[in-house]
Parts: structure tokens; C-alpha cells; sequence
């Protein structure tokens, strides 16, 4: 990508509602090239938008939230979108609140009420919110689908290995400008230019290259940190972040050795979509959506935007499908994404084996309704789509080989009872067969999921983010230095890699 173009300031984006947004690079994220890619629309924009003569340079800018992913899979993205949507309410419910109209002037009263969402916390009536895939920053941009599945198949082990022990014990990464001036000078440009109220990231690579950006540009705002699976690997900046979001307090003992202040850390589960908040009536939902009353629904989540690890889970469910007809008690959903060609195969298959118990979907806008629906989700051990489940209050069978940051999900859910873990098509059967004989259990992983279930997630780390916007540090803080690489001892890591 040309590194002018990348560099251009964008103009503010009326974002859709996030439960309803559009695939990965259609309109609703930020990026550099997006004006270039409208150039007749382009120069409409900027006249509108910028006043004329001495005003314009005096004028500061409007306060904005940047919220930061990397499209290494969906899950960055859409803990990132879900982040968003909870800035925007906030500040919609704000308003209304100032002005004694609509559900926020009474909202405390309510049961559905949002979550405490106002209390203690000043929303900026002109608050703008960006979403920034950080890959479309920098000077190469490079496919972060194919970069992450190139840790896939053979080599997953030495992912596994990297991720859990390099730089995970004493040695420990802080922070530096060694990603921003290497690789995404653009975005250092772009932070001087609308001068943040604050950046959420929820992926690594945001983290570190907001933390260059903000050394760089000599600019005070805070940087919020928010991982999304059930641990922190080593190199986030932990020194330079002003506050971790984390999904429970075993994340918290892991941060504590790396010398992350107590006031740095909070535990706010890890963010889903506003839809994931409510509740559904799941005899009037599974009416609409054409489902059995009278059987235990299975979901099965096929569809991904990472092909290569999905490979052996659609395997495994390929070779499910000749005994699905002997489980008379369950009727199977399979979602196979925006992948036509699979689910093509999958109905084919279906007619061919004379399976009644089967519906299969394409790519699904409302996920939340469709798993509030379900008894039980067959899925992978991403920290987006478990945490989805848990949200929904949905249990799991987690099918498939974990490694890195996935190994970790696995156990934490299955030591609290709060899933189950197969990695064939036979254990998948047998889980399936258990299921159908004791219905029971599903109650039991239910109550024990529980444990970790943190609705409210997204709001929490919106509300987190401007309580620290009102007490800004001081320029001479040992954390706002320049450094280029800067790497420091912890101590002796809570959890044994």
C-alpha cells in the first residue's frame, strides 16, 4: 500500500448497528484507503467537514475513541466492534439522559435497564468512536488469515511453543517504538492529526503499535489493553498499558508477576455485541427460526475466515453424519459461514444419507437469537465464540486440537465443568450419545459456565476507558519515555507454563 495514501486522516464514519455489521472490509472499519477508494466522494467530504479561513485552525478536534483489532480470525474484530457499540450507547444514552427523554431518564428502574452504564461516568455529547484494523496501516500490509494459518497443521506445536513459554516466565516485553517506526509510521501521523481521547486495542499487535504512536507523537491519552482469549501472552506492553480488561482473575495472577499495578487491572470478561445481553424466549425464538420444539438442538459452527484449522473440525463432522440419524432425540444445526461450496456438500450429503435432524445454514446475521435457540454448541475453543456461548448460556463440546492461547480456553472451561473437550469424530459421538442419555448434564455445564459469564463485558471496558480519560498522567510519568526496545524482569509466574 502506498504509504502517503495509508497516511491521509479519515473523516468520521456513520457505523451500523454492530449486530448487524457487515463482513470484514466492507463499510464500518476505518482504513487509510478508504477515501482513495471513493475519490469523487472524497473531496465533498473534506469541504464539508473543515470551516473556512482562521476557525478551521483553531478548532480542535471533536473527541474520539479509537478501538483497535488486528484481522488475525474474527474474534479481535468483533470484541473490537462490540467495544464500539458500547462507546456509542453510552454516549446516546447520555444524551437522553441530559435531555429527560426516552428509556435513559428512567432507565434505573427498569429490569433491562443497561448495566449501571451512566454512574460515575462524563460522556462527551459529541463523542466520535473509529475502528482501525491496524494491518491496513502499515507499509507492507500483509493477510492476517494467512499469516495466523501458517501456525496451523504441522506447525501449530511451535506456536504452541512460542506462545506459551517465550517471553510468557520472567522475561517480559514493556513496550517500545520499534513497531511504529518500522512498520506504521501511518498510524503515528493519523494520532497526531484527532489526537485521542483514548485507544482500545484487543490485539497485541494494536497494543504495541499504540503505545509507539503515543511515545512518538509526545500525546497524553490512555491505552487500554483488552485480550481476547483466558490468558495474556508475554508480549503485551504491560508496562505502557494504563489498564487491562481481563476475562477473570486467573488473567489477573498472571498479570501481577509481570509487575502490572493492581489499579491497572480489571476484571471485565472479554466483550461481545450488545445482542448477547438480552434474553430470548427460546420456544417463540425456535418458532420463528423453523426449529423442533420437542428435541435438544445442537449448533454446530462451521463457518470461519481461518479455512486451515477448520479443516479437521469439518472432517470430524463429516464423518458424524451417517449416525445422526440414530440420535432421534436431537435435531443438528450446521452453520457453514460464507463458505457456499461446504454447504453445498453438507446438503448434499444430508439428502444422500436421508438425514431428517439436520438443517444446514449459510452465513447467519443473527448469531445470538440462533445460539439462545440451541441446547448445545459444537464449536472451537476460540475466546470469542466461547465466550458468545457463555453470554447466550449456551454449553459446549469443544471439538478439535488446542494449542496456545485455545489450549488455555479449553482448560479453564472444562476444569470448571463448564464444557467438553473432544478431539475425534468418535469422541464427538460419545459426548453427543451422553448428552442424549442424561439431559441433565447440559444443566450442570450451564450453571457451572456461570462462573465466567460477564455480559456486561463490553460496556465495562467502555465505562473503564472514560473513567480513565478524566485523570490524565503527567508527560514526566517513567511509562510516557521514548523507547525503542525495552524489556524488564517479573517475577515468578503465577501459573507454572
Amino acid at each position: 500500500m502506498d504509504n502517503d495514501k495509508a497516511a491521509r486522516p479519515q473523516p468520521p464514519i456513520d457505523r451500523p448497528d454492530p449486530a448487524e455489521e457487515p463482513p470484514a472490509g466492507s463499510v464500518g472499519d476505518a482504513r487509510p484507503s478508504d477515501a482513495a477508494d471513493t475519490p469523487a466522494a472524497a473531496p465533498a467530504l473534506a469541504e464539508a467537514a473543515e470551516p473556512a479561513g482562521d476557525e478551521a485552525a483553531a478548532a480542535p478536534p471533536k473527541p474520539r475513541v479509537i478501538v483497535m483489532h488486528a484481522s488475525v480470525g474474527s474474534g479481535h474484530r468483533s470484541a473490537a466492534m462490540a467495544v464500539a457499540q458500547a462507546f456509542e450507547l453510552l454516549r446516546d444514552e447520555a444524551a437522553a439522559a441530559r435531555a429527560g427523554i426516552g428509556d435513559a431518564a428512567d432507565g434505573a428502574s427498569r429490569p433491562d435497564a443497561p448495566h449501571d452504564a451512566l454512574a460515575g461516568v462524563s460522556v462527551p455529547e459529541d463523542l466520535e468512536v473509529e475502528v482501525i484494523d491496524i494491518l491496513d496501516w502499515g507499509r507492507i500490509v500483509f493477510d492476517g488469515d494467512h499469516a495466523a494459518s501458517l501456525f496451523t497443521g504441522a506447525t501449530r506445536p511451535i506456536y504452541d511453543l512460542t506462545w506459551r513459554f517465550t517471553l510468557t516466565g520472567r522475561l517480559l516485553w514493556a513496550g517500545g517504538t520499534a513497531w511504529s517506526r518500522i512498520m506504521y509510521p501511518a498510524f503515528t501521523e493519523h494520532v497526531r492529526e484527532v489526537r485521542p481521547l483514548a485507544i482500545v486495542c484487543t490485539h497485541i499487535t494494536a497494543a504495541n503499535v499504540a503505545v509507539g504512536a503515543r511515545m512518538l507523537s509526545g500525546l497524553e491519552f490512555p491505552i487500554v489493553s483488552v485480550p481476547t482469549d483466558y490468558e495474556t501472552e508475554g508480549l503485551w506492553p504491560h508496562r505502557c498499558t494504563d489498564l487491562f480488561c481481563v476475562a477473570n482473575e486467573s488473567m489477573a495472577e498472571t498479570l501481577r508477576p509481570r509487575r502490572v499495578p493492581e489499579e491497572g487491572i480489571r476484571i471485565t470478561g472479554i466483550p461481545t455485541r450488545e445482542d448477547f445481553r438480552r434474553t430470548y424466549d427460546q420456544r417463540e425464538t425456535r418458532e420463528r427460526l423453523g426449529l423442533p420444539q420437542d428435541k435438544t438442538v445442537v449448533l454446530a459452527l462451521a463457518g470461519a475466515q481461518l479455512p486451515r484449522p477448520y479443516v479437521h473440525f469439518r472432517d470430524a463432522l463429516d464423518k458424524l453424519l451417517p449416525y445422526l440419524h440414530a440420535l432421534s432425540d436431537m435435531h443438528f444445526v450446521i452453520v457453514a459461514g460464507n463458505d457456499a461450496d461446504y454447504a453445498r456438500h453438507l446438503r448434499q450429503e444430508c439428502a444422500d444419507l436421508g438425514l431428517a435432524n439436520v438443517s444446514v445454514l449459510d452465513y447467519v446475521e443473527d448469531m445470538a437469537t440462533l445460539m439462545a435457540a440451541s441446547d448445545v454448541i459444537i464449536c472451537k475453543s476460540g475466546g470469542l465464540v466461547v465466550t458468545e456461548c457463555l453470554c447466550a448460556q449456551v454449553p459446549m463440546i469443544l471439538l478439535g486440537r488446542a494449542y496456545g492461547q485455545e489450549k488455555v480456553n479449553v482448560r479453564m472451561l472444562t476444569s470448571l465443568g463448564a464444557a467438553m473437550h473432544v478431539t475425534t469424530s468418535r469422541e464427538l459421538l460419545d459426548a453427543l450419545r451422553h448428552i442424549e442419555k442424561n439431559p441433565e448434564s447440559i444443566r450442570s455445564m450451564l450453571i457451572n459456565g456461570s462462573f465466567l459469564r460477564h455480559p456486561d463485558a463490553a460496556r465495562d471496558v467502555a465505562r473503564a476507558t472514560l473513567e480513565l480519560t478524566a485523570y490524565p498522567k503527567s508527560a514526566d510519568d517513567p511509562q510516557r519515555r521514548k523507547h525503542f526496545l525495552r524489556f524488564y524482569w517479573g517475577g515468578k509466574p503465577a501459573h507454572t507454563r
